[in-house]
């Protein structure tokens, strides 16, 4: 069959290279749009479940939230774990799923659940989902700076202004607010006021709760015009507080709610504080990205976002970057990249010292890149990320790929030096082809499948590995493929003109001066060499302390052996 394949990449030139461009540039559109990150998402799937329940000890939130809960979701499809955790004021659930749960599915049974526990919540207790992001979705920090204002107004600016702002970015999940002080109207009660004018805290909670809102009426039609009928109550002001009538006292006379609190604007109650550079307290935000985004474009959304939205902020507010993970990406991927490029110059240079012969080299120098593209087309496909170790897979991949049409190659070179003159030049590199390529192709198919336990992981280790596991076998399988199909028709194109025979290259005659003596060396000696190569395998994996150190009673002989065992490698490996 492979023979019948190189035969057709001969025969159809012109649809094999044309293909080849279309892979190529399907390769360039996935490089730039593939997403981009440092490392794969580690996280497993999991949905948390936040509820408040303000004022309310961590005892009952336990009892009638937590508890209510957590046993709810051990009946949740594909669930693994199932742990709560309550505080006071606030409960979190987290509910962790089997690999392989797709996140949405996984909060929407989550939801499906959550509904039919309503009914058996406390009165105004509202549970919510986390956002739809994981545990390195956290990808971006700032702080809001101002010498004139105070941190109250930094975070107001922050909920109601930038924070919603930088939410509507593609990409972005949420956007938390972290330092500051949530501005509050404060009703401090003077309880000897209260019984002074026969009133409850009831009284005053359920007249603010009253006196704070619109009541629409009906619509009124006046010289041929409508006019729409409402009622503004909304509260605006401290003053608007202080007019609130809590009750009646003698003769009809309203008690105002001014006569019996101390009514102020004040901070609500906080769990932490942001800090900036030990420079003093800020405000600002956590952008985190939701789950599958493009990390990379998603912080340089919020980047430009960002730009806009400070144009309606006052001047005094400036903006400072506290976290960017964009950074770290682009180290991490520059680096690579810098790594595969020398890995290509290297085989390139090899190429051309030991033929002697750039265009047969360039054969091998185009077949890397183009197989690296097609790896990238099947990553895009797939949903892999472009990160260290995905990329890594590739740099493994670089020194192995490119063996088969190297010795392809050698032998057209080979069949050029007998066969020149005698057949015509595309017999030449079919018979060339034919001779090395199937067997070459089933060689790095065994390579490619060397990688196949790396899928049995699971979880974190699966996460983390299988990206690598994926490229380096993507690369292979082209390059395997590319050896039958475009390198034949690549060297019919390129091996052309003078070539210089093996004997004549300077760097072959040295090698071979030098390998000639060896290999008579070994043959000769043979049994000597199989015991020295079983000896050196013997010292080097010999467990010494087990067998010896560890059997012997504290004494010099059992310090002079664990000197002795400091010259066993293996087992003094970290």
């Amino acid at each position: 069959m492979l023979k019948a394949l190189i035969d057709f990449s001969l025969k159809n030139k012109f649809i094999v290279l044309l293909v080849t461009i279309g892979l190529v540039l399907g390769g360039l559109v996935a490089v730039r749009t593939i997403p981009l990150d440092a490392i794969p998402d580690l996280s497993d799937t999991q949905v948390i479940i936040y509820t408040e329940w303000p004022g309310q000890a961590p005892q009952i939130v336990q009892d009638q939230v937590t508890y209510p809960f957590t046993t709810k979701m051990l009946s949740v499809p594909r669930n693994k774990v199932v742990s709560g955790y309550s505080f006071y004021g606030f409960s979190f659930v987290y509910v962790i799923f089997e690999d392989g749960t797709d996140p949405y599915w996984a909060r929407s049974r989550v939801l499906e659940y959550l509904s039919s526990l309503t009914s058996q919540l406390p009165k105004n207790v509202t549970p919510s989902l986390g956002p739809d992001a994981t545990g390195v979705g956290w990808a971006f920090m700032y702080s809001l700076n101002s010498t004139n204002r105070s941190l109250a107004e930094l975070r107001s600016i922050q909920d109601w202004h930038l924070k919603y702002q930088l939410t509507s970015v593609e990409g972005v999940s949420e956007v938390a607010s972290v330092g500051g002080f949530v501005k509050q109207y404060q009703v401090t009660v003077d309880p000897t006021k209260l019984r002074a004018y026969n009133l409850s805290i009831a009284d005053v909670s359920i007249a603010i709760q009253k006196s704070n809102g619109e009541v629409g009426g009906r619509s009124m039609e006046m010289a041929e015009k409508e006019f729409i009928l409402r009622v503004r109550g909304y509260i605006r002001d401290l003053k608007d507080l202080e007019k609130v009538a809590v009750g009646v006292g003698p003769n009809g006379v309203p008690i105002l709610l001014g006569q019996v609190a101390n009514i102020q604007l004040g901070p609500d109650m906080r769990r932490g504080i942001a800090e900036w550079n030990g420079q003093g307290e800020t405000a600002g935000g956590i952008v985190v990205v939701r789950y599958g985004a493009n990390a990379r474009q998603g912080i340089e959304n919020v980047r430009v976002r960002r730009e806009q939205a400070m144009k309606g902020l006052p001047p005094d507010v400036t903006f400072s970057v506290a976290y960017d993970r964009t950074a770290l990406i682009d180290r991490a991927v520059k680096t690579l990249e810098e790594k595969l490029i020398e890995e290509s110059l290297v085989v390139a240079l090899v190429c051309v010292l030991f033929l002697l012969h750039f265009r047969s080299a360039l054969v091998a120098i185009l077949i890397l890149p183009i197989a690296v593209l097609i790896s990238f087309v099947v990553m895009e496909t797939q949903g892999l990320s472009s990160n260290i170790m995905s990329l890594g897979g590739i740099a493994i991949a670089i020194g192995a790929m490119v063996d088969a049409v190297i010795i392809m190659i050698e032998n057209a070179h080979k069949h050029m030096e007998r066969d020149s003159g005698k057949k015509p030049h595309w017999q030449i590199i079919r018979d060339a082809s034919i001779e090395v390529g199937p067997t070459l192709f089933y060689s790095l198919l065994v390579i490619t499948v060397s990688f196949i336990p790396v899928f049995t992981l699971q979880a974190q280790e699966g996460r983390l590995f299988k990206p690598l596991a994926f490229t380096k076998t993507y690369s292979m399988a082209a390059a395997a493929l590319l050896s039958v199909t475009l390198a034949p028709v690549l060297m019919g194109y390129f091996i052309r003109g003078k070539l210089l025979h093996e004997e004549k290259n300077p760097l072959n005659r040295f090698l071979i001066w030098i390998y000639h003596p060896v290999i008579d060396f070994v043959i000769r000696w043979r049994w000597a060499v199989l015991v020295g190569a079983a000896i050196i395998v013997l010292w080097v994996f010999l467990p010494w302390n087990s067998l010896v150190t560890d059997r012997l009673p504290e004494s010099q002989s059992k310090s002079a052996a664990e000197k002795i065992g400091k010259l066993f490698p293996y087992q003094n490996l970290g």
